[in-house]
């Protein structure tokens, strides 16, 4: 793994000269592999920037920032991008590990949703919140994590407690992608048995109707979608989208047609993160700077 990393970071060195300096991601992103070899076996290393609770917001950010990871991810090795680049223009940023125990050393996000849900309240509302003295946080998950505090803030009386929910490459409506068994309408067991979330996440799975049921949004939250149209994982990539009042859906080729990110690329995509600066800040907000980006498992 060290020495994937070292060849990776080569050819950023030498290929991101030829582009603006925050357009190029060269093959998989350098922050994510930087953030498995460092969190492998220490799951619970924070992100660059996130997690200290002695941050007081500002008045230009009012509210915390909390990241919540994807499927198959932690805190670190998903959200080091995000994490790095809110903190250093003065966000408190706050990550949390959910959906565990981990699996070889660093997965999470393998738990039901619901159970996961509760977790995400406890973070937010017995440590985030009375650290910071805010009344409410804004959240950004990538995949799950953009999906699973939506059943947070429905049914676990967290509405209230989040000004703006933004996802990257959420499964809002769920994939088609979810391992069947050999034609079964069945979910694999071995899929339930170790990735309950994966069986949540299946377009026709009981989760996502109770959750989906009645509309996608709550009124007094801000929602934004941010998918790109290579997504192989959540699929169609369309189902990313929300349908309600206050609801911003952008596809990164349609500001972008060079942007070449697919499902875990946007979570290290400059074009994305100028759209997450945007939701948080509309007072503050300009158009991404279009330039080539390779996502991270585009080849």
């Amino acid at each position: 793994m060290k020495r994937l990393a070292l060849v990776l970071i080569a050819v950023v060195t030498i290929a991101a000269p030829t582009l603006s300096a925050d357009a190029a991601i060269i093959g998989v992103p350098p922050a994510f592999i930087a953030g498995v070899i460092a969190t492998f076996g220490h799951p619970e290393a924070s992100p660059p920037g996130a997690n200290d609770f002695t941050c007081v917001p500002s008045a230009a950010h009012p509210r915390p920032v909390v990241l919540v990871h994807g499927t198959f991810g932690n805190m670190s090795d998903n959200m080091g991008y995000v994490s790095k680049n809110l903190s250093a223009r003065g966000y408190c940023v706050f990550a949390l590990n959910y959906g565990g125990p981990p699996r070889f050393g660093y997965m999470y996000g393998l738990g039901p949703i619901r159970e996961s849900a509760a977790q995400l309240k406890a973070f937010v509302e017995s440590q985030v919140l009375p650290a910071t003295g805010a009344s409410q946080v804004d959240i950004i998950g990538h995949s799950q994590g953009g999906l699973m505090p939506r059943w947070y803030m429905k049914f676990l009386g967290g509405a209230s407690k989040v000004h703006d929910l933004i996802g990257l490459s959420p499964s809002n409506h769920g994939t088609e992608l979810v391992e069947r068994t050999g034609g079964s309408s069945e979910p694999n067991p071995y899929t339930q048995q170790y990735c309950a979330a994966c069986v949540d996440q299946d377009a026709n799975s009981e989760f996502l109707q109770e959750l989906n049921e009645g509309g996608d949004t709550l009124p007094g939250v801000e929602y934004t979608v941010i998918a790109t149209m290579y997504d192989l994982i959540v699929t169609p990539y369309e189902s990313a989208f929300l349908d309600g009042p206050n609801v911003n859906n952008f596809t990164l080729q349609d500001i972008c047609p060079l942007d070449f990110s697919e499902h875990l690329g946007t979570a290290f995509d400059p074009i994305a993160l100028q759209l997450i600066y945007n939701a948080l800040d509309p007072s503050t907000a300009v158009a991404p700077t279009c330039g080539l980006v390779l996502g991270a498992l585009t080849t």
